[in-house]
């Protein structure tokens, strides 16, 4: 488990084709590294994704696996995109760092599966209700502005699950105290309820309510999102975010327990139709 910045998905995908080439070519990472120059660190931090490569660096290591020129050119193309800007740039000057590299990911993902045990998530919110959330979990110490920047990426996030070219997948499940709990008036409420409604009406969007008396579960310990990939050889990873801190977990053995954990509570949770007539339940008692 890797805390603070996580990569991109393409630079970790980049990553993984140069490890594979230099296993293929019966290279050690010691051996590659001293044939071109490098320290084992620095190709350790490459292969790993924890930085970057320039393009002078990434023809060096191809001339040493010997690629041939079509593959040559892919591989380029995917260094280049990797340092390529997305819309959430244009907001780095009042988002953290590690939330800027969740939306990067989030931006390049599938399918999303999230539990949900405090809030709903930031992809379903209405901007009042986000506008709410955002603005106790700053605590009064940002400036108005602020929030409301932190409130438009919010919403231009949600592009992702209405978009026609391919939204997509997100299958939530949400603790029912986190739809109890009253954010704002309650007509945000309401109106929250409603939203969830909405996207629960979309093919590509599924919504599961933990009941209550559904009692402990697997993730008492808190919320998470798995992240899956287009590519079948980018890995999947996992966001667990607290207070202070993000984690990204990408390990096959934690991996596995996030995913175990999910399925464990969407069985334990209402099914879609049962959980749209509990929110509407829900949004008749907030009017």
């Amino acid at each position: 488990m890797a805390a603070g910045r996580g990569p991109t998905v393409r630079r970790r995908r980049l990553a993984g084709e140069l490890r594979r080439l230099r296993e293929r070519t019966a290279l050690t990472i010691e051996e590659a590294a001293q044939r071109v120059g490098w320290s084992t660190a620095k190709l350790s931090r490459i292969e790993t994704a924890r930085v970057g490569i320039t393009s002078p660096d990434l023809t060096r290591l191809l001339d040493l696996y010997e690629l041939d020129a079509s593959k040559r050119s892919a591989l380029h193309a995917l260094a280049r995109t990797a340092r390529m800007k997305g819309w959430w740039d244009a907001y780095t000057d009042s988002l953290p760092s590690d939330y800027a590299t969740y939306i990067q990911l989030e931006a390049d993902a599938a399918f999303i599966r999230s539990f949900d045990g405090m809030l709903v998530h930031g992809l379903l919110q209405t901007e009042d209700y986000a506008r709410e959330v955002i603005r106790s979990a700053l605590m009064g110490l940002s400036p108005p502005a602020e929030v409301e920047r932190r409130v438009e990426v919010r919403m231009t996030r949600q592009n992702l699950l209405l978009r026609d070219d391919g939204p997509v997948r997100f299958w939530t499940v949400i603790d029912e105290a986190a739809l109890a709990r009253r954010v704002g008036s309650a007509a945000i409420m309401c109106s929250q309820y409603a939203k969830l409604l909405e996207f629960a009406a979309r093919d590509n969007t599924t919504i599961q309510v933990l009941p209550s008396v559904a009692g402990a579960h697997p993730a008492t310990a808190g919320t998470f999102a798995i992240l899956e990939f287009r590519e079948p050889h980018d890995p999947d990873v996992t966001y667990v975010e607290s207070m202070t801190s993000i984690l990204y977990v990408e390990s096959d053995v934690e991996m596995y327990r996030y995913t175990l954990a999910f399925d464990h509570l969407r069985a334990a949770a209402l099914s879609p139709d049962e959980s749209r007539a509990l929110i509407l339940q829900m949004a008749e008692r907030s009017s």
